[in-house]
């Protein structure tokens, strides 16, 4: 894990194969080096490995171009990294959080995700070096899942 730009996405309990598929798509398009599939994010193959239609219709093929592989403990997953001199980031709003675009990215990076609706878990959060959110100006107080994770992949590895 030492290229210069290496960047890991995990994806934490996202229920959506829309979603996913989306992700994946734009791991592709800026470069991201490997996506993590935690808990309940479903896989781009069934558990017949057969492929699933509903996130190639999205992906486009992505799936297919970058390696993907799915864990069970995501605690596990962070120490790993950890030991591999990977900074852990989560996308997240949270009391400490940071606007995304005053980080400095330091690599090899991997990027949490966190399910739709209740977010990444707190425990989860204070085992990150960072914490990063898109700021919110208008009514609404979040993203989708997907759009957020554009937004943040193209930041990152487009500097």
């Amino acid at each position: 894990m030492k290229n210069k730009k290496e960047l890991i996405l995990i994806l934490d309990n996202i229920r959506s194969t829309h979603n996913v598929g989306s992700i994946f798509r734009t791991a592709d398009a800026v470069g991201v080096s490997k996506i993590f599939l935690v808990g309940v994010t479903p896989d781009p193959m069934d558990r017949f490995g057969r492929e699933r239609r509903d996130i190639s219709k999205v992906a486009l093929g992505a799936e297919k171009t970058i390696p993907w592989e799915h864990v069970e403990d995501l605690n596990i997953l962070i120490k790993k990294l950890k030991k591999s001199e990977a900074k852990i980031f989560a996308l997240e709003q949270a009391e400490n959080s940071v606007d995304y675009k005053k980080i400095k990215p330091i690599f090899p990076m991997a990027l949490i995700l966190g399910e739709e609706v209740g977010g990444i878990k707190k425990e989860t959060l204070k085992l990150c070096d960072a914490i990063i959110e898109i700021p919110m100006k208008g009514q609404k107080e979040s993203l989708n899942v997907s759009v957020s994770a554009g937004i943040a992949m193209f930041r990152i590895l487009d500097r």
